[in-house]
């Protein structure tokens, strides 16, 4: 199996699943062009997103790792009108080429982008009140992992949904020496969701255009 044929089965299942999106398209291209690094979930991973939220009946969302705002636009696509995603960003680069993209997909009034280390955006969001997330989507810098899992159980309720991305890493996660940092922050983080009683989780390899990867799947036992 090679990354060619990955990208060729990916194209497959967009032909099939995934009709032309304008507002993605565009969030992509606007992305580029601004010079962000071209890392967003696939056009099928965002469509498991969307479906992920909807059957969660998710009505509160927050995610960690904004980028231009594609993953955003598909969670906050099954948002009902009233739902709120909050997203959690590091650069203000980043945070403006996501919120124009937001905005052009018609989901400014669902959207809030906050700025700022996602720890602390996750610490002022506890102190704030914050109400329980339906669904919680990671998807930042690896070393971190385990640090955004600790900040988003106090926002999370029995049933709150986790999703974690990049927790494969090329298979590197096998590797308990390796001196690579993501590597070794998604194993921890693999590590955690597997000894923590509060959660019942999975990690399911994914293969595509992206290359060789895993998601992390956890569901909110008791916070």
């Amino acid at each position: 199996m090679t990354t060619e044929l990955w990208t060729a089965v990916d194209g497959y299942i967009e032909n099939l699943f995934l009709p032309d999106d304008p507002a993605l398209s565009a969030a992509l291209a606007d992305s580029a062009a601004a010079g962000l690094p071209e890392i967003a979930v696939s056009p099928a991973q965002g469509k498991l997103l969307t479906l992920l939220a909807r059957a969660a009946g998710a009505r509160r969302i927050l995610e960690i790792g904004t980028l231009g705002g594609y993953s955003a636009i598909c969670l906050a696509r099954a948002l009902p009108a009233d739902g709120r995603l909050v997203t959690l960003e590091l650069s203000p680069l980043h945070a403006a080429v996501a919120r124009a993209n937001i905005a052009r997909a018609g989901l400014a009034e669902r959207v809030e982008v906050r700025v700022g280390p996602g720890v602390a955006s996750l610490a002022h969001l506890a102190a704030e009140g914050a109400d329980p997330f339906d669904l919680i989507f990671i998807d930042a810098d690896k070393p971190s992992y385990v640090a955004y899992l600790a900040g988003v159980l106090p926002l999370a309720r029995p049933g709150t949904l986790i999703i974690a991305d990049n927790v494969v890493r090329q298979g590197s996660v096998l590797d308990a020496t390796s001196d690579d940092a993501n590597a070794q922050g998604a194993r921890r983080f693999n590590e955690q969701l597997a000894a923590d009683p509060r959660l019942s989780a999975v990690v399911v390899q994914t293969v595509g255009s992206k290359g060789h990867d895993g998601l992390a799947i956890a569901l909110v036992i008791e916070p």
